[in-house]
């Protein structure tokens, strides 16, 4: 298997796209916004020159490049054997992804969903072969964190599982395995943490420095909660917990008002350059 199509040409589906063209896999990135190529391809290359600066990657930054390619329609993908959906976390968004994928697809592809929060089995009744599709959920930065969550649907075949557990090893990731449930696993216990970070914030009992501070020299994580944030999106990170009070009806999921007030006001973190911090 050496063809791998992702769908999403943003930050998630762009730092996918390059550990796998690290590994020498070709692989083909579509995305309806062609706009976002161009950024796409900054970003990648960025990336790329620092890791190579850095001794971290052996392989030349423009060798691997060439392994890249992008495309506006969804049949210049039909010659891949593996896809990812790699898009904004929004059901119908995806939704509308695997109804065009189903249109290229063979009962041999194998298919995945990046997806944060949406269940895994849902998403797999959207197209005909339901046991070739998986959870497939990498962590931002994609080209800096091992994790990968392997999520099997309800319907996932032991071929589909194994399959994309095995792919995870070929790109230097270590996988785990997980039952489809809100939030799987790490996002179930990170959401929260972040999310009451927030409320701290919200209720004046410190400011972004301090209440990061004392998570990375209190509690010895690499990257305080806002930081985090901030890096994640906090888009994602608001529908990430809606769609966790939604299904699971808790209200410690609740999203602080402070963080709906940012993203209604599209301070987002890092992609809009200002969210619990100002970046260049």
């Amino acid at each position: 298997m050496t063809k791998i199509a992702v769908i999403g040409a943003g930050q998630m589906g762009s730092g996918i796209a390059q550990v796998f063209a690290t590994s020498n896999y070709t692989v083909k990135i579509m995305d309806i916004s062609v706009q976002s190529f161009e950024k796409s391809q900054q970003n990648i290359k960025k990336s790329l020159e620092k890791l190579y600066g850095k001794s971290l990657i052996n392989t030349p930054p423009e060798q691997i490049l060439k392994n890249i390619s992008y495309h506006e329609n969804i049949h210049n993908l039909d010659d891949c054997e593996v896809f990812i959906e790699s898009a904004f976390e929004d059901f119908e968004t995806k939704s509308n992804i695997l109804y065009q994928l189903a249109e290229i697809l063979t009962p041999q592809s194998y298919v995945a969903t990046n997806t944060s929060s949406y269940s895994v089995t849902s998403l797999s009744k959207l197209f005909p072969y339901p046991e070739r599709f998986i959870g497939f959920h990498f962590m931002n930065p994609v080209p800096m964190i091992e994790l990968v969550e392997v999520i099997r649907g309800h319907y996932t075949n032991d071929e589909t599982f194994n399959f994309f557990f095995d792919l995870a090893k070929s790109i230097g990731k270590t996988p785990i395995a997980v039952r489809n449930a809100p939030g799987f696993v790490l996002n179930r216990i990170l959401l929260p943490m972040i999310n009451e970070a927030i409320y701290v914030l919200y209720s004046g009992i410190s400011t972004p420095e301090q209440i990061d501070t004392a998570m990375t020299l209190g509690s010895k994580h690499p990257i305080g909660p806002l930081a985090l944030a901030d890096l994640i999106g906090l888009d994602t990170v608001l529908a990430i917990l809606k769609t966790l009070q939604k299904e699971l009806g808790e209200n410690k999921y609740a999203p602080c008002p402070l963080l709906e007030e940012y993203v209604a006001n599209k301070r987002l973190g890092r992609k809009t350059k200002k969210g619990f911090y100002e970046y260049e």
